[in-house]
């Protein structure tokens, strides 16, 4: 081989590693805002009214999967938050998918659950006689979808975490 190939095809390697620690450093911030942003907006969503003469709260902290979608969002920023620290080198970095699975679907099931009472609070279900909240308690509403918004995309970001980390554990199997 000629001496210059030798050091183009490590060059080529470095420059990928590099890259590739990149694209999962900007992934993982992203998801790292993004949930934070959906625990802080859903924490501080509240509204109330006053429908004839009594008054109507809204709030996260009474209905139990706005509850579970605060604290899921909540883990998934401080672990996506303490993994920026595991050394790539360490034998911690191959535990991180087995967790970056765990949080993608913690992630979802919160998003899911809490986007399941959004829909009651905004249609109601005739069936089981709910009726829909939103629009005495628009600001209350208008968080919650907004958390919501924020969770997806934490959501699809984990999604790409997961997608990331498993093709980088698996290039060197197949080169």
């Amino acid at each position: 081989m000629i001496p210059w190939q030798i050091n183009t095809a490590s060059d080529s390697r470095t420059k990928m590693a590099k890259t590739s620690r990149l694209c999962s450093l900007l992934l993982r911030l992203l998801a790292a805002a993004a949930t934070l942003c959906a625990a802080v907006v859903m924490a501080t969503s509240h509204d109330s009214t006053t429908i004839f003469g009594l008054t109507l709260d809204a709030k996260f902290q009474y209905t139990p999967s706005l509850e579970f979608f605060v604290v899921a969002n909540a883990v998934g920023c401080g672990y996506t938050l303490l993994v920026l620290f595991v050394p790539p080198t360490s034998s911690l970095s191959r535990l991180v998918i087995v967790f970056d699975v765990t949080v993608a679907m913690l992630l979802t099931a919160a998003t899911a659950a809490a986007g399941a009472m959004a829909q009651v609070g905004k249609k109601g279900n005739s069936h089981a006689g709910w009726m829909p909240i939103c629009g005495q308690v628009p600001s209350f509403c208008d968080h919650v979808m907004g958390a919501l918004i924020c969770a997806f995309v934490g959501v699809i970001a984990y999604f790409l975490i997961v997608l990331h980390t498993i093709y980088t554990l698996l290039s060197p199997l197949f080169p």
